[in-house]
């Protein structure tokens, strides 16, 4: 069986070269944390709160968003948001 955390207070703590891959996050709080070096290659995030999240640096080929609330979303400084208004005008 593989290890279990529950009802854990982890704050503050390092991870360092440690391998996670399958694991499965429930109830999870990360915020304010830091990842660096981190691969989330087929990774699958549902009902995620990245309000205030930077990504820098990121490989995001083939990454699909759905579902999403992008108010005050910014990729390279442009407002996505105003990015779909155009995408969607020019397609009518």
């Amino acid at each position: 069986m593989p290890p279990k955390t529950e009802n854990a207070d982890l704050s503050n703590a390092e991870f360092l070269n440690t391998r996670l891959s399958s694991a499965i996050f429930n109830d999870v709080n990360l915020s304010a944390a830091r990842f660096v070096n981190v691969n989330l290659s087929s990774s699958h995030l549902e009902d995620v709160n990245l309000t205030g999240t930077i990504i820098r640096n990121a490989n995001c080929s083939h990454m699909s968003i759905e579902d999403a609330c992008y108010e005050g979303m910014r990729i390279d400084g442009i407002l996505v948001s105003d990015l779909l208004h155009v995408y969607r005008n020019q397609s009518s």
